[in-house]
């Protein structure tokens, strides 16, 4: 619908059908200003003038035949109207255009600007807002192109801070690798993982379960952030732990290790970052936060493989199949867990399981450190023990020392640690340290949170009293 006929009568259309084409009579266009309260003062003077120029040769004639208009209307009356061959008086309403061609001229201004009002209505109803609704309606007479706006220095002076995760990601992501496994079977069976570069030496951290198809007769090869591809080998795994360790065959110079946090300091509520490859999506970067700390997670590859243990950070961070052995970064950039597990739909925990529910398990970045010290210096894992075997599907009312162990011996070492600290078979261990348990996974993830020789209090029950003991690790070396 047009928007010339809307709104309040423009006074400028009054003006223009008042003044026919007639002969100029200086005298009788005195008495024009006497509506001049209702007109424009700026359009009056446009069609004297424009009238005047096409009746200047016509001689003056004596008025005759029409009546003059009556003194009440708004509108001036024609004198002194031309005899003989003058043509017949013109229409009451005179024709839009060539006689008066300024007329238009307001409503055409009039009605870019009622456009633009419009156009500046419906940008502050869109949420908009103002700025850009006056910047559209102060263009309104040169027609609108565009109502976008754009900050022309902000390419130039747009700077990420320090803790934000971009800037984070951006310094930690030519440190994270994608490892791809294959292993020397004929079907060239294999994976794709996730690792990050430990030190200067070009050795790469990551998980067990992301390596070990490749371990026996495989090929591993390391692809860095800029899409450079190194040949690696397997220094040492920790099956347990599932921790290992690998190094590039031939380093590149200025490797850029990440920093390694203090895991033991993480809060719940802290700021997370996870970096990997999901389902093969390379330089991937999520985020979120510590969900929960100590919580502890037996998860398996599914290849038939023994359970690793863990008492685990739990993030929300989305974590994949893909992740695995990736860093989990705190808000500064550094390391504070190796990303190792999820929980699935289906129930229970694993590393190759479906996409993430929000359920992330990373191990510990101070017990990973410790791991891969050991691999690297030695080849082989070491973990700390009790000398005693517990019952691992009982769940909730502690850790039952078994009746015996495995092929019939005992389930408490001779002269081992729980043999030293007074503990026999059908004691059940509530808690360990600080940390209450509940089962013998829940035992085994916080026992492997520390290392051979340390002195930990030990909470048991034994016909039905509660009592203590003090404990001194001894230590297991390799995964037999």
């Amino acid at each position: 619908m047009s928007t010339e006929n809307e709104g309040t009568p423009d006074p400028a259309e009054q003006a223009a059908p008042s003044a026919p084409p007639t002969p100029p009579a200086p005298p009788k266009e005195a008495p024009q200003p006497a509506p001049a309260p209702q007109q424009a003062a700026a359009p009056e003077p446009q069609p004297a003038t424009r009238a005047d120029e096409p009746t200047a040769v016509q001689p003056p004639v004596p008025a005759a035949a029409p009546a003059p208009t009556p003194a009440p209307e708004p509108v001036t009356a024609p004198t002194a109207a031309p005899a003989g061959g003058w043509p017949p008086p013109p229409p009451a309403v005179p024709a839009w255009g060539a006689p008066h061609p300024p007329a238009p001229e307001a409503p055409r201004r009039r009605t870019g600007g009622l456009v633009a009002a419009v156009l500046v209505a419906s940008l502050v109803a869109g949420g908009i807002g103002g700025g850009i609704g006056y910047w559209a309606a102060e263009r309104g007479d040169n027609g609108f192109s565009s109502t976008t706006v754009s900050s022309g220095q902000a390419p130039a002076s747009f700077k990420r801070d320090p803790g934000t995760v971009a800037a984070v990601a951006a310094k930690a992501l030519p440190s994270v690798v994608t490892i791809q496994a294959k292993s020397g079977a004929q079907e060239g069976e294999g994976g794709t993982g996730t690792g990050f570069v430990y030190d200067q030496e070009g050795h790469i951290v990551t998980n067990n379960h992301v390596v070990a198809s490749a371990a026996d007769g495989g090929t591993l090869s390391v692809t860095f952030s800029d899409g450079k591809t190194y040949d690696a080998e397997v220094v040492g795994r920790a099956e347990g732990y599932d921790v290992a360790v690998l190094k590039l065959k031939d380093a590149p110079k200025g490797l850029t290790p990440l920093p390694l946090g203090d895991s033991d300091k993480v809060a719940v509520g802290d700021s997370t970052i996870a970096i990997g490859a999901p389902f093969g999506l390379s330089n991937t970067v999520t985020t979120g936060i510590v969900s929960a700390k100590n919580r502890p997670v037996a998860s398996g590859d599914g290849s038939g493989g023994s359970n690793s243990y863990m008492s685990a950070l739990q993030t929300d961070a989305s974590i994949n199949p893909g992740n695995s052995g990736g860093p989990l970064l705190d808000a500064s950039g550094a390391v504070i867990g190796i990303n190792s597990a999820i929980q699935s739909t289906s129930g229970g925990f694993g590393q190759s399981q479906a996409g993430s529910i929000g359920l992330g398990f990373a191990i510990p970045v101070n017990q990973a450190k410790n791991v891969a010290q050991q691999l690297i210096r030695t080849g082989k894992p070491v973990y700390p023990v009790i000398g005693a075997t517990v019952n691992m599907n009982e769940k909730g009312e502690g850790a039952t020392i078994a009746s015996q162990g495995s092929g019939g011996t005992a389930s408490v070492t001779p002269d081992g640690p729980a043999a030293k600290a007074g503990l026999k078979a059908g004691d059940v261990i509530t808690g360990f340290g600080d940390h209450p348990i509940d089962s013998g996974p829940t035992l085994i993830s916080e026992i492997w949170t520390h290392k051979p020789g340390d002195s930990v209090k030990i909470t048991y029950e034994r016909d039905g009293k509660t009592a203590t003991a003090t404990v001194v690790l001894g230590e297991r070396t390799g995964d037999s």
